[in-house]
């Protein structure tokens, strides 16, 4: 691919933004790529986590500017099928099976940032700088908002989207965005041990059935909710990670995922 590299080690799965001429800006090609690189993780059986990472010194500056002023001359149907591809990709992060860590060593601005926010876990270097700064330019933070509005709430989104302002790392983890702040040259190293720990102490069935739980039970009415819990709860006992799982801890001894 011409602006996504891959690379699989183990069980992790790292995808690395490869645009840093750019600023690892996003085009249409681009959220091409990261779809088909997403897909290429969650089919594969062996992958139990997936690293989002980039080269160069901005994370992402989000969409490429260049081309949506060439966008802009086009009808309403070819804009709507570009802003597809973007939520196509968004949504996909979101409900895939496998575990997502975004590894930011450089600024998230706008649709930067919304990459970051859609996946499940985030960690930072100690300078890159956050925002959703698209009300700067005449434009709107639409796709991203869906998923910082379930991460941080509406006030906290409120403030974020609609002043456009740049935050911090130590304020995005204070909020919730980030999860830690790892020196630079201690980062790598950092993320892929976390994600290595995951990948071989959780059941690959557990993470994927608890993450279409977080993405699907909060659009339930409270008993609703609770129906759909159960039911769960009630088949992921019968599974065979389930049953192993178990038998290991009876036995005192460690089940190998």
């Amino acid at each position: 691919m011409e602006f996504v590299l891959t690379r699989k080690t183990g069980k992790v799965f790292e995808i690395i933004l490869n645009r840093f001429d750019k600023r690892n800006a996003l085009n249409s090609l681009f959220v091409q790529e990261l779809t088909v690189a997403f897909l290429e993780a969650d089919k594969d059986p062996e992958v139990r986590v997936v690293i989002l990472k980039a080269i160069g010194k901005v994370f992402s500056a989000g969409a490429d500017l260049e081309y949506l002023q060439q966008l802009q001359s086009n009808s309403l149907e070819a804009n709507m099928e570009d802003s597809t591809q973007l939520k196509n990709l968004f949504k996909f992060i979101y409900l895939q099976k496998k575990l997502v860590i975004a590894q930011v060593e450089g600024h998230a601005i706008a649709g930067g940032s919304g990459l970051v926010t859609v996946c499940d876990m985030a960690f930072s270097v100690p300078d890159a700088m956050f925002g959703y700064t698209e009300v700067k330019i005449g434009f709107v933070p639409a796709i991203v908002m869906y998923f910082l509005l379930r991460k941080v709430g509406e006030a906290k989104a409120r403030e974020m989207l609609l002043t456009g302002r740049l935050f911090t790392a130590e304020h995005m983890k204070k909020i919730g965005i980030v999860n830690d702040i790892i020196e630079p040259d201690k980062i790598d190293d950092y993320v892929m041990s976390y994600a290595e720990k995951i990948a071989s102490e959780t059941s690959a069935n557990s993470i994927a059935v608890t993450r279409a739980m977080i993405a699907e039970i909060q659009t339930f009415r409270p008993f609703d909710a609770m129906n759909y819990a159960a039911e769960l709860n009630a088949r992921v006992r019968m599974h065979d990670d389930c049953k192993r799982g178990i038998a290991a801890f009876l036995d005192k001894g460690e089940v190998s995922w």
